[in-house]
């Protein structure tokens, strides 16, 4: 992953507790040694298990660990990890507990897909679940520790992070968004995450806790 040691670099310049966990989802190349080089804590999967499993795991450390807190960042350089700030300013203010990134309000360079993929899940998670997200598949998104265990999914893979918005709007949990940049670079291969997928995964999770379709009360 070429841009992991300067997600990391960055992410340690901004972390208020100085530490970064990297969670090396089963890589052949030498992405875990290029993190542990630039400061990172790794923990590495043996194989790959995906998103889900991957972002369990590391929360599971953080909690371990006692931290208040974890913002999560994708580490191929998709987000500017020098934002991390917005979100802890952003918590300092209202405190509440989920914070999810926005690239909505300037989607200059997002691919049409991509933005009407985000704006038909904004709707579906707004409708069914009472919950505004502007950005529901943004991956750049704080978490205070103690919520953690009452929103875990068991998903594996990248429906986790829509099931746990679910969980939330559940157990009324407050969720919010902090606006960040969005980055495409020229070149750069797209996403992993299909953005018609999105949409699918989405509206299945939604299903799975609402099958007869009706919103929460």
């Amino acid at each position: 992953m070429e841009h992991i040691e300067s997600v990391v670099q960055i992410a340690l310049e901004q972390a208020a507790s100085k530490v970064v966990v990297v969670v090396d989802d089963g890589s052949t190349d030498n992405t875990a040694e290029r993190a542990e080089q630039a400061g990172a804590h790794v923990l590495r999967n043996p194989k790959n298990l995906g998103k889900g499993a991957s972002l369990k795991r590391g929360f599971e450390w953080v909690c371990d660990h006692g931290y208040d807190a974890v913002i999560v960042v994708d580490g191929d350089g998709q987000h500017d990890p020098r934002e991390i700030q917005h979100f802890l300013d952003a918590y300092e203010r209202t405190h509440i507990p989920i914070l999810i990134g926005n690239r909505m309000a300037d989607t200059s360079g997002m691919p049409l897909v991509r933005k009407w993929t985000n704006r038909f899940m904004c709707q579906v998670l707004n409708r069914l679940t009472k919950i505004y997200v502007a950005d529901p598949p943004c991956g750049f998104r704080f978490y205070r520790t103690d919520i953690l265990p009452f929103i875990m999914s068991d998903e594996q893979r990248f429906a986790f992070e829509f099931d746990i918005l679910i969980h939330a709007a559940v157990r009324r949990i407050r969720v919010d968004s902090v606006r960040i940049s969005t980055i495409y670079r020229k070149g750069r291969r797209g996403s992993h995450v299909a953005p018609l997928r999105d949409a699918w995964l989405l509206f299945r999770t939604v299903l799975d806790h609402f099958p007869d379709r009706r919103a929460i009360k």
